[in-house]
């Protein structure tokens, strides 16, 4: 399987259609001379449903780029929907968490300690003479 079917394999498994990417070139920076100052390597890469946009500079071949983008974008989408998730299962355990009842011995400590605390207070009043 070439690397490009793998990479579209992996994004139809994602939810994404390649028809909704686009990418533009534009010449890189950095290391690589007269090659990179001359050629087009450096790629963008935008989602336009989801305005994500991804550059990859890192190599001097602008498909090696093309690919390093696309492997880019697709963990970046994963990471997205992996906090998504988690936000989820966090608000179903904190509505859980609230809806439960206290236990018998809970409410006694609760109750004892209020009692301790109200007691505390009485002994601050004024001293009688």
């Amino acid at each position: 399987m070439a690397i490009e079917e793998k990479l579209a394999a992996r994004l139809k498994a994602v939810g994404i259609r390649p028809e909704d990417i686009t990418f533009s070139f534009t010449r890189s920076s950095g290391p690589g001379g007269q090659h990179v100052n001359k050629v087009s390597t450096a790629v963008e890469l935008l989602h336009v449903p989801t305005g994500t946009r991804i550059v990859a500079s890192d190599s001097r071949s602008q498909s090696q780029n093309r690919h390093l983008a696309i492997e880019r974008f697709i963990a970046e989408l994963e990471r997205r929907k992996a906090e998504r998730r988690q936000a989820r299962l966090a608000a179903v355990s904190k509505a859980r968490r609230q809806k439960a009842k206290r236990s018998r011995a809970t409410k006694a400590k609760m109750v004892e300690g209020k009692r301790r605390r109200g007691e505390t207070k009485k002994m601050r009043g004024r001293v009688a003479t």
